[in-house]
């Protein structure tokens, strides 16, 4: 994968007798670490008190700290974050913490609001003051403008506004929250253990606390958990389902269940389809997969090929991201330090390069580039996505459309492009079918069909 941010990632906890809620909380969010690095945080109540740490960076330095301490606490959520809306920086860092008309809140929030420049702009003239750039924020202030006072009810009225994608946790009072837009586009699940209720954007946070049962938040389910116990409610409106099939293609962890659906299961079975895809028109003698993301699919392409399998890239996992940084020099050398490709595996060999998508294409380039200084005979890459052509609104960091080397160039022109001697994406029926989803999720970033198109200001709306 080269040059897509992730979203973000939450998590949750009430537990009906005071335990170290902050230390289980940091073993969740380094678990959901893939999800965000820009900045992480964790809130919770302790003797009455609301505490927080948040700051830019990642988890084990931020907030490792807890897994030696002790915080008594029944209540806490947290937070991993990259910045798909709004900058990054420690004013968008989350839980965001206020105290209004409806007491005390904290809020976590994975997703995109399609419609939040328009509610922003709306807020700000209704004489709203922000205190950050990033969209969770108005989900704030529209809970406080709500004139309910019941908890459901009031959630519900500043939710029923929003566009685009939210997955939620929330702290109020002495109650978690746990919400998930009524189109599902990011998952969220509740985990129960001795008592206990959890939330996470994944199942491998759940499993960092040990077995447990666990259930997926149905898409416009809202659930709140007190004392008196665990509450469902469904939001007012409905939208048809639309989950991000980037989570299983990419961004989930491949030991992660999102959707009810194995990650790994899901990356083995569009790997298989692209070898179908190719079935009797690729001579090649060995299967590499770019790591970590080509792994997985590169697996199910070797198995349903007949085609050995091996790591002809070897990855340094101390190696920065490339596409951070500033010149296309220092981007190529990143690339260089964090792949090597292994002449014993590669040399003198017909290779079948499989990573999960294509963005701009320079990563491949210099990939392609690799393998055949180590004497590869032909490099032929696959990709176990269809071609990325059209920007996300839900949550996902898609560069603009200029950028996107599929929006611009045929197949056949981007393998000249990167170097390979052939290139080819599964195709969008194709994917549907592997992962059994033809109806239900959003394939925007490949057809343009955006559920909620954005709505940024009032001019668009005239």
């Amino acid at each position: 994968m080269e040059g897509l941010g992730h979203h973000c990632g939450v998590a949750g906890i009430f537990a009906p007798k005071a335990q170290n809620l902050p230390e289980l909380l940091f073993y969740m969010l380094f678990s959901l670490q893939h999800r965000g690095q820009e900045s992480c945080g964790i809130a919770w109540e302790e003797d009455g008190s609301w505490r927080s740490k948040k700051d830019v960076g990642m988890v084990a330095p931020t907030l490792s700290a807890f897994a030696g301490e002790h915080h008594p606490s029944r209540l806490g959520i947290g937070h991993v974050r990259y910045s798909t809306a709004g900058g990054s920086g420690i004013a968008n860092a989350q839980p965001l913490i206020v105290s209004c008309n409806k007491d005390r809140i904290a809020l976590g929030h994975n997703g995109n609001i399609s419609n939040g420049g328009l509610l922003r702009s709306h807020l700000t003239e209704q004489g709203s003051i922000f205190q950050g750039t990033a969209d969770s924020e108005l989900i704030l202030h529209l809970i406080s403008r709500s004139p309910a006072q019941r908890r459901e009810v009031f959630l519900s009225d500043a939710l029923a506004q929003l566009e685009g994608a939210f997955s939620l946790v929330m702290m109020h009072e002495n109650a978690l929250i746990a919400v998930r837009d009524p189109s599902g586009f990011r998952p969220l699940y509740l985990g129960f253990k001795d008592d206990a209720v959890f939330v996470a954007s994944e199942t491998c946070a759940l499993h960092a606390l040990g077995p447990m049962d666990y259930r997926e938040v149905e898409p416009g389910e809202l659930v709140i958990v007190d004392e008196d116990g665990l509450h469902s409610y469904r939001l007012p409106h409905r939208a048809p389902p639309s989950k991000c099939v980037f989570e299983l293609i990419y961004f989930a962890r491949p030991d992660s269940e999102i959707f009810g659906e194995s990650v790994h299961a899901a990356r083995t079975r569009l790997g298989e389809a692209l070898a179908e895809q190719d079935e009797g028109n690729l001579d090649a003698d060995i299967v590499v997969p770019v790591p970590d993301s080509g792994t997985i699919p590169a697996i199910g392409y070797a198995r349903r090929a007949g085609i050995p399998f091996d790591f002809g890239l070897a990855r340094s996992h101390y190696a920065g991201r490339s596409f951070i940084m500033p010149t296309k020099g220092q981007r190529e050398l990143a690339v260089r330090l964090k792949l090597h490709a292994v002449s014993h595996v590669v040399g003198g060999k017909r290779v079948v390069m499989i990573d999960d998508s294509l963005v701009r294409g320079t990563t491949s380039r210099i990939i392609v580039g690799l393998l055949r200084e180590a004497g590869a005979k032909s490099v032929h890459v696959r990709l176990a996505a269809p071609e990325i052509k059209w920007p996300c609104y839900y949550g996902i960091d898609i560069p603009d459309r200029d950028q996107l080397i599929s929006n611009r160039l045929e197949p056949d022109d981007i393998a000249r492009e990167v170097g390979a001697d052939s290139i080819r994406f599964l195709t969008q029926d194709r994917l549907l079918k592997a992962i059994g989803g033809e109806g239900g999720y959003c394939c925007a970033c490949f057809d343009g069909k955006h559920p909620f198109p954005p709505k940024t200001g009032r001019k668009e709306t005239a």
